[in-house]
């Protein structure tokens, strides 16, 4: 699948458990998660990955909704990972933050 999000998530085909929504931006936890705890944030429009972003506008809305939820999660568990992926490490060619913590609870596919 080359874009999960804007195929799945935000076309409602697949429902997620919403933590934080503003007009650009959606955090959700994911629908198959790695780690104990393990929320997903993507902008509603497509944009490709971190690299061809080109409005300042929304990726700082992006990781401002990054710092809002991990901050909730350091809060809550004490720590927190943010990562995003780029090139071959990428799976879903739209840009998208895993914010988590805890345990790793299942393998790459």
């Amino acid at each position: 699948m080359e874009d999960f999000y804007c195929d799945e998530v935000l076309s409602g085909k697949t429902v997620v458990e919403k933590v934080f929504e503003t007009g650009k931006v959606l955090a959700y936890h994911h629908t198959r998660p790695f780690w104990e705890t393990h929320i997903v944030v993507i902008p509603k429009i497509h944009v490709g990955s971190l690299l061809t972003i080109d409005d300042n506008e929304l990726l700082i809305e992006i990781l401002d909704v990054v710092k809002k939820v991990a901050a909730n999660i350091v809060e809550e568990k004490g720590a927190a990972r943010v990562l995003t992926n780029l090139g071959e490490y990428q799976d879903s060619k739209h840009l998208h933050f895993h914010v988590n913590s805890g345990a790793q609870v299942r393998e790459d596919d």
